[in-house]
């Protein structure tokens, strides 16, 4: 049973949840468990598609709609040379949302809106946000600096009044947040929600590893690093023994490991050596990456499921915002839903008090 509503926003308006709250697609841990748990609470669950093989995105959809009745969202690699078949399974399941990583194209958020699904990309610059607005996406979610996995430099207090101020729909404010004081501060800056991805991770409906969800306790406000060792774009990380000795190691010294884990990669996706590469030629256009980086573009994937999935912090890596450490429990995701409401809504009150 969700809490009761409290604060109704466009966000809950658009896609049919009670509160005004994200649980973001995060790759290995937005899995059908975690995203019906996020549901059942109220707030929109988000499936993670790019670790997923067409199939097992199949089967996660059923086992989200089998657990729960109420609204939830896939997020879809826009530059993946597949993604228009998964888009045709979003509209064939009635999937309520469809997030993505990238700035999905002009036709694409058509054929959604077409079939009544809500469209919502996440960008980190204003001009993106411009870009997809004026190419009909129905909503936008800004990811700040402080926030885990890809990352830009722009902190979110910056990037999402900015942002507002520049599109005439809805934003959605993540990095940085795992409190109802923060969702509070984001409604005062004209957000319509916010995204949370650690604070999601670290509940107790979350299929990580117990005991590499008892390891992000550990880190403080200093405990991860942004780098660009794992596949030649900015991630923030937790800053693991792993993840330190990746910063020391050369190019060189990352060519096999790379080698091999593009190999597991292609094992573990189910694509075709052509699949990949027409999957990696629409990558490279849609990022801009070189080839250089386009060689580590497998790494991020097979390294994440290594700590998220394996448990292995010693081959792997854990994507983290700096919020971590700000988070000291393991709440189920209704317990922590419930708490970010109601302390968002006393925060609100004292806030409107404060001006009489």
């Amino acid at each position: 049973m969700s809490t009761p509503p409290m604060i109704s926003t466009a966000l809950t308006r658009l896609t049919g949840v009670d509160h005004p709250i994200v649980q973001t697609g995060m790759g290995w841990v937005a899995g059908a468990r975690l995203v019906s748990a996020t549901a059942r609470a109220g707030a929109l669950g988000i499936l993670a598609s790019a670790t997923m093989s067409f199939d097992e995105l199949e089967r996660a959809i059923r086992e989200v709609k089998e657990r729960t009745d109420r609204p939830f969202g896939v997020n879809l690699r826009a530059d993946a040379g597949y993604a228009e078949e998964r888009i045709d399974l979003l509209i064939r399941h009635g999937v309520a949302v469809a997030s993505f990583a990238l700035a999905p194209r002009r036709e694409l958020i058509a054929k959604l809106k077409d079939h009544g699904i809500v469209v919502i990309p996440s960008i980190g610059a204003v001009r993106h946000a411009e870009k997809v607005a004026s190419w009909g996406a129905d909503a936008v979610m800004v990811q700040g600096g402080e926030g885990g996995g890809h990352t830009g430099a722009v902190p979110t207090s910056l990037l999402l009044p900015s942002v507002v101020s520049a599109v005439d729909i809805p934003v959605i404010a993540a990095g940085g947040f795992h409190d109802g004081r923060g969702l509070a501060a984001a409604l005062a800056y004209g957000a319509v929600g916010v995204g949370m991805g650690t604070r999601f991770l670290l509940t107790s409906d979350s299929a990580v590893p117990e005991a590499i969800k008892r390891r992000y306790l550990e880190f403080g406000l200093d405990g991860t690093v942004v780098t660009t060792r794992a596949d030649g774009m900015p991630h923030r990380l937790l800053r693991t023994e792993y993840v330190e000795g990746l910063e020391r190691t050369g190019a060189i010294g990352r060519l096999l490991p790379t080698l091999r884990r593009s190999l597991e990669f292609k094992r573990m996706s189910g694509l075709s050596w052509l699949g990949l590469a027409k999957d990696a030629l629409s990558m490279k256009k849609a990022t801009g990456r070189s080839w250089a980086q386009m060689t580590q573009a497998a790494n991020t994937p097979m390294l994440l499921k290594a700590g998220l999935v394996d448990g292995d912090t010693g081959a792997g890596m854990l994507a983290s915002g700096q919020v971590v450490g700000l988070i000291d429990d393991l709440p189920s995701c209704e317990e922590l839903v419930d708490r970010v409401v109601r302390d968002a809504a006393a925060h609100l009150r004292a806030a409107a008090a404060r001006l009489l």
